[in-house]
């Protein structure tokens, strides 16, 4: 079941990297005022989800102790950055603001799940 896990949170940590980078891939757009949500980031977000619940399954399953509270916080971020990238992937230009808010959204998912014990 271990190994199992580390797959699971390898895929989870490559959701993350996909997110970030389909962000990059858009910063000097984002720069000009012409960024849009590129394709990845919304996979990126949606493999983040799916692994998310599966290592919950799979922990549960090899009845290690969870923190609900912690986990619904993380997924209540994480749908935040979904409906974001979601709602506005169609939009030829999305504001800067509101483009910035995905890697800080994802660094605050990051945090909660390093520091909160």
């Amino acid at each position: 079941m271990d190994v199992l896990i580390s797959v699971f949170l390898v895929l989870h940590f490559v959701g993350i990297v996909v997110l970030l980078g389909g962000f990059l891939t858009q910063v000097k757009a984002m720069n000009q005022g012409t960024a849009r949500f590129h394709p990845l980031m919304l996979r990126g977000a949606l493999a983040m989800l799916g692994t998310g619940v599966l290592l919950v399954a799979l922990n549960k399953a090899d009845d290690q102790s969870l923190n609900s509270v912690k986990l619904a916080v993380k997924l209540a971020v994480l749908v935040v950055l979904l409906g974001l990238i979601y709602v506005k992937r169609d939009e030829a230009r999305v504001d800067k603001a509101l483009f910035s808010a995905v890697p800080a959204l994802v660094v605050v998912n990051i945090l909660i799940a390093v520091l909160w014990s």
